[in-house]
């Protein structure tokens, strides 16, 4: 971009939290517009019930996931103006896209559920025609505001926040809408083997985390100080591996790829205890405390294992608590790191860089 464009785009984009606070709330105040006004011909000016098919929480979920994916792509491309940098590389492009849908997805199934919620509150209470109006608008300016601020101050710790959410929302939803009532009586895979609703979006909920977990690691591992020649690349690949495995996961279901899903599956196991185990030696200045809940969490996992060999738990226990441990472990991780990385800028370490922010370079 030439000096004088870029200059012009600062200038116009503002500078500093004012400016952003600003431009999240015209966001929302444009997406309550919008959305409002849309409501308009798809509900003709009549009432509808709270919840379920043709309802206001259905309309105002599906506004609200397309509202988040627009407002993401836009406060990304915002910051990146503002910051003057160049054409996006590739996986920044990918980073975005991932963060959009989670976003986006995140903002669906939060409406869905708040409206169900509200549904057994009213039970057969409608909606009139103004209220729905505004109703629907305020979901749509709400997560606007909410989103493009995400957009426009994600850092780590965010995006472990994201995650986790993320993760969590997409298996509910595909686990209140499994087709088979007693799915978890064979595995947590079970869900993902239909050509359901459910099976898509458990599939889809593994590949776009794996993409996240990829983007965590990436992130993470910049600052990391280590005198170990190649611990930083070394953490580095054992976090994008559980990521490229996680998404394979999904991207394989277990009832048309047993082995390819299984190996995934069991990859990220091993590569999680691979990486706890050598943490130590790889990032010498990693905490004590949470060196000892990594091997913790470790010793439960194969407990668990255990257990169900011997036939005390099912399958999908011990993949529930395991996964729930690996994820809590990656969101500690990344705190421990930015902790390290402080400590290591305060003191004046070479090769300390600084504190790491996920907005398009």
């Amino acid at each position: 971009m030439p000096t004088d464009r870029r200059a012009s785009l600062k200038r116009l984009l503002g500078s500093g939290e004012r400016s952003l606070e600003s431009l999240a709330l015209a966001a929302g105040a444009a997406s309550f517009a919008a959305v409002g006004l849309i409501a308009i011909p798809v509900f003709g000016l009549g009432g509808a019930p709270i919840s379920g098919p043709g309802s206001i929480g259905q309309y105002a979920a599906v506004a609200s996931g397309v509202v988040a994916v627009v407002a993401f792509a836009v406060g990304s491309a915002i910051v990146a103006g503002r910051e003057g940098g160049g054409r996006m590389r590739a996986l920044d492009v990918l980073d975005v896209v991932a963060l959009a849908i989670a976003h986006g997805v995140i903002a669906l199934l939060t409406w869905t559920l708040l409206a169900d919620i509200l549904e057994r509150a009213f039970i057969g209470a409608p909606v009139f025609a103004v209220p729905l109006l505004v109703i629907a608008g305020s979901a749509g300016a709400v997560t606007a505001y909410v989103v493009f601020s995400s957009a426009t101050h994600m850092d780590l710790l965010l995006l472990a926040i994201v995650l986790a959410v993320f993760l969590v929302e997409g298996m509910l939803a595909s686990m209140l809408t499994a087709s088979d009532p007693h799915w978890w009586a064979e595995h947590l895979s079970a869900l993902g083997m239909t050509d359901d609703l459910s099976a898509r979006a458990f599939n889809l909920t593994l590949i776009v985390a794996g993409f996240l977990v990829t983007t965590l690691a990436r992130a993470a591992t910049t600052t990391v100080t280590t005198p170990h020649t190649h611990g930083r690349r070394n953490v580095r690949v054992c976090l994008v591996l559980i990521g490229v495995l996680l998404a394979g996961v999904g991207i394989f279901p277990v009832d048309t790829h047993f082995w390819i899903h299984t190996i995934a599956a069991s990859g990220m196991a091993v590569t999680f205890f691979v990486l706890v185990i050598a943490l130590r030696r790889w990032i010498p200045g990693t905490s004590r405390t949470f060196l000892v809940v990594g091997w913790s969490f470790m010793a439960v996992i194969v407990l668990l294992a255990v257990y169900f060999i011997v036939g005390l738990y099912t399958l999908t226990a011990v993949e529930l608590v395991a996964g729930i441990l690996v994820f809590t472990w990656l969101i500690l991780f990344i705190r421990n790191v930015a902790a390290l990385g402080a400590d290591a800028r305060r003191s004046g370490v070479p090769g300390a860089g600084p504190e790491v922010r996920l907005q398009p370079r």
